[in-house]
């Protein structure tokens, strides 16, 4: 972040706490040595690690595991201009213990886009980073409003 860019930066732990408020992110990952997004749900596990459910035939899944990706989830206000955004960057890939995936599912909610195989996949938190925005102030002294 840039010291004087109307941002306040957001430390790992704010990050992670603000995490857990959204259910709906975007995956970041290269697609034919270009940048993709796709929109997820997701979770976040008690470790910080960003945890999605999609069809184990899916593209993502076999996009993303054993790379390393960027998860982006936000929440914006157009009325009050503010908001945050956190990006999670680590390496992706599908959960193959049986027990840990029995877990997930009897504790996750139905998916979104049901599919008659699914997986889980983990991205470790390996960089948090976040920034938020309070009341459209920046730090130039100037009122956005």
């Amino acid at each position: 972040m840039y010291r004087n860019d109307g941002f306040r930066e957001l430390d790992r732990q704010e990050c992670l706490r603000l995490l857990v408020t959204t259910v709906v992110g975007r995956v970041v990952h290269t697609r034919q040595a270009l940048p993709a997004v796709l929109p997820v749900n997701y979770r976040v596990g008690s470790d910080g690690a960003v945890l999605l459910r999609t069809a184990a035939a899916s593209e993502l899944a076999r996009a993303i595991d054993g790379a390393v990706v960027a998860f982006e989830a936000d929440e914006v206000d157009a009325a009050t201009r503010s908001g945050w955004s956190v990006v999670v960057t680590g390496s992706a890939s599908v959960m193959s213990d049986p027990a840990e995936r029995g877990h997930l599912v009897a504790d996750w909610p139905p998916s979104w886009v049901p599919s008659p195989r699914e997986v889980f996949i983990r991205i470790e938190p390996e960089l948090v980073t976040g920034r938020e925005l309070v009341g459209g102030r920046s730090l130039y002294g100037l009122d956005s409003f």
